[in-house]
């Protein structure tokens, strides 16, 4: 009988979405625990914010130079073995990287982090794709999105508030020993691939790995969809690298502890993830990517304001839009190639989305060192329009914006 893939209900598929909710969580919290002690480790180390942000872009980086090799490297052993190895060796870089004794060596061992961390971005989707029932896939989708805004909201504030007495080094480390509980989890919790059979048990007639990378490469919509990823995640990171270094410059001169807790506004990544995907399977894809998008441009004008109130608004606004446009492209790249090259289309997505966040995560710092922050916002509302324009040319009259 041919597997047609899990349904929300069955047993299958709770394991399967709580298991990637996990393999998110160590994914993404120690990808950005440096993020919520930036200002610390530029204090700390006498550099510039812009160079303690490249705390985050090495790991980006390396992230978004790994996801096609693990894409690769997931067809042939298969999807879950290779999301087992990329978290596990992550982790334990993880927890050597605190130990640095100067940056050059927290960036290099950053770097090998998000290197091994590109199997999940790389692999999750598609094997998402291929695990659950068509009609569900990007509600799905949206539910393991949900799962990662957790583990960017537990990396950043666990380390925010830990570092904040005991030092960067202490709030990195008590993130990567999280991470740890979590990837044993996910490798606990993850049922066995069904809808996939790994190369080295087939007998392989598929296209070969430089085809099956070339072919999304050649479609209109899918680039499109990775434009989304570069220009939306780097507007994204982008504001949370600088934000704190705004906050607590006058007019707001907000102490470094209440700073960390503004990133609680990932929650709002957390429903709209979900809710997106929801919406998308219901009305399609197109509308909800554009309306997601407009979302964001409209948060990141509210944080123009100088009273706090409305920035904090802002920042919710921005980040609920920014979750729902990346929970409808990633989920969107996968589902609209073809079957043979869907990790290959997801691991593409994802290389955007880390350039994205790896070049405008640092780019962005310079503006707001050498300017201001209202032109800082406003290239962030120049890349949220672009975005849009992308979406509105390519993305438009795709058959699958209804999937």
């Amino acid at each position: 009988m041919t597997f047609t893939g899990y349904s929300p209900g069955s047993p299958a598929y709770r394991r399967l979405i709580i298991g990637l909710f996990f393999a998110g969580v160590a994914t993404f919290a120690q990808l950005y625990s440096p993020q919520a002690v930036l200002p610390q480790l530029s204090s700390n180390l006498g550099i510039t914010p812009a160079t303690a942000a490249l705390a985050v872009s090495a790991a980006t980086l390396g992230l978004a130079a790994a996801v096609i090799p693990w894409s690769m490297v997931a067809d042939r052993i298969g999807r879950i073995p290779a999301m087992g190895i990329g978290i596990l060796t992550a982790t334990t870089l993880g927890l050597l990287a605190p130990l640095s004794t100067g940056m050059e060596m927290l960036l290099a061992l950053r770097l090998l982090e998000g290197v091994a961390l590109g199997a999940v971005p790389a692999v999750a989707l598609a094997y998402l794709s291929e695990e659950v029932s068509a009609r569900h896939a990007a509600t799905a989708a949206g539910s393991y999105i949900a799962g990662t805004t957790v583990g960017g909201l537990l990396g950043r504030v666990l380390s925010g508030l830990v570092g904040e007495p005991w030092g960067w080094r202490a709030g990195i480390w008590t993130v990567a020993g999280v991470c740890a509980v979590a990837a044993v989890l996910f490798l606990w919790l993850t049922p066995k691939a069904q809808g996939f059979v790994p190369g080295r048990f087939r007998d392989d007639t598929t296209p070969g790995m430089l085809e099956r990378l070339v072919l999304p490469l050649r479609s209109g919509p899918q680039l499109a969809l990775y434009a989304q990823g570069f220009l939306l995640m780097g507007a994204f990171v982008a504001v949370y690298n600088y934000l704190g270094f705004h906050l607590i410059d006058q007019p707001f001169a907000l102490p470094s502890w209440l700073v960390t807790l503004l990133f609680l506004a990932y929650l709002a990544g957390t429903v709209s993830s979900p809710t997106a995907g929801t919406l998308a399977s219901r009305f399609g894809r197109y509308p909800v990517l554009l309306f997601s998008i407009a979302v964001m441009a409209v948060g990141a004008l509210a944080m123009l304001s100088q009273i706090l109130l409305v920035v904090i608004v802002g920042l919710l606004l921005f980040t609920g839009g920014f979750f729902g446009a990346h929970a409808v492209a990633s989920g969107w790249a996968p589902a609209a190639a073809a079957p043979g090259s869907r990790a290959q289309a997801s691991s593409l997505y994802y290389f955007g989305y880390y350039a994205g966040s790896s070049l405008f995560g640092w780019m962005l710092g310079v503006v707001f060192g050498s300017a201001d922050w209202a032109w800082f916002v406003a290239v962030i509302l120049a890349m949220c329009a672009v975005s849009a324009a992308l979406a509105a040319r390519a993305l438009r009259l795709t058959p699958t914006g209804r999937v």
